[in-house]
This record gives structure tokens, sequence and C-alpha cells, in this order.
């Protein structure tokens, strides 16, 4: 199984602010939908609910065309359509049984899940945006140079849609 992050991160690393993306650009909302379509997606619970309510009106719901696993320390969360689990170890567990060695699985956030895959992830898929957000208050961890290698970049400038220049940047553990 291939392991991968994807996030868009603006110039200080910044992700998010009060459990919301900092930035609409539809351009990353495309890029993130084609990249992770048809593979499991790996979040945490804030993340999930973050994702807008249910017809039975509770917060989060699936994405769609995706394997949907939270991670979540709170063993009483419960939710139709998606796997829980309350340890990395379960989690890495059932991905070794259920995937393939040439399977991509996406971990998708939010900061404090980043903080504990970033090791263990063998890809990123980064969205570089050109933006500067001092109120923001989650954050990607530090992508360390040593230890990671561009393998493809694609520029993007900002246009009527899109208020900032991003750069959509694959990286893979050296």
């Amino acid at each position: 199984m291939i392991l991968s992050i994807i996030s868009a991160i603006a110039n200080n690393n910044e992700i998010g602010r009060k459990n919301e993306l900092l930035c609409d650009l539809p351009i990353d909302m495309k890029h993130f939908r084609g990249t992770t379509s048809g593979h499991p997606v790996i979040m945490g619970q804030r993340t999930f609910e973050s994702l807008g309510t249910s017809p039975d009106g509770s917060l989060g719901r699936p994405l769609p065309n995706r394997r949907n696993i939270i991670l979540t320390l709170d063993k009483n969360f419960k939710r139709e359509g998606i796997e829980i689990y309350n340890s990395i170890e379960d989690l890495e567990k059932s991905l070794t049984e259920t995937m393939g060695k040439d399977e991509e699985a996406f971990i998708i956030g939010g900061g404090q899940i980043y903080k504990l895959f970033i090791d263990k992830a063998d890809r990123l898929y980064i969205t570089h945006v050109n933006a500067d957000f001092p109120d923001a208050d989650t954050f990607f961890p530090v992508i360390d140079k040593d230890k990671w290698k561009i393998v493809s970049e694609d520029k993007h400038e900002k246009d009527e849609q899109n208020i900032y220049d991003c750069n959509f940047v694959i990286y893979e553990r050296k």
C-alpha cells in the first residue's frame, strides 16, 4: 500500500482556521477530487465533521466514491457509511489486510492527523498556495527537504475563479 498525504498549504504552512479551509480555490478542489476519487481517504473526526451535514442532521458526510476512514479518540463516535478507528495500529492493520501493495490511500487532514502520519507517508500531494493567513490556527508539518524530493510540479496563476497563485507539487520520500 502507498500511503499519501494531500493538503493545500499557504506560505507559512497554514492549512486552516476554526475547522475550515483558509480559502476557496476551485482549481484545488477539482485537483483534490480527481486525485482522491476511488481511493480510501483517512481523516480525523473534526475534519469529517467539517464536511457538511448528513441527511440525518449529524455533522459530517462521507465523501462520495471513496472509502471514508475516520481516526478518532472518541470511542462513542458512530456514523453510517464510514469506518471508524480509535488507534493508528488498528487502522494500519486494516489497510494492510484490505489493500494491495500498489494501491494508494490518502491522509486528508486535519493538522493533528498530518503530524501523526508525516513520518509514515510515502508521498505528499501539496498545493502550495501563494498567500499568508496570519489568523490561521492549524498548520501542516514542515516538509523536511532532506527526507522529500519533488517529482512533479504544476503551476497555476490566479484567475477569475481562483484568487491566489498555486502550485501542485508531488513529493516522494527519498
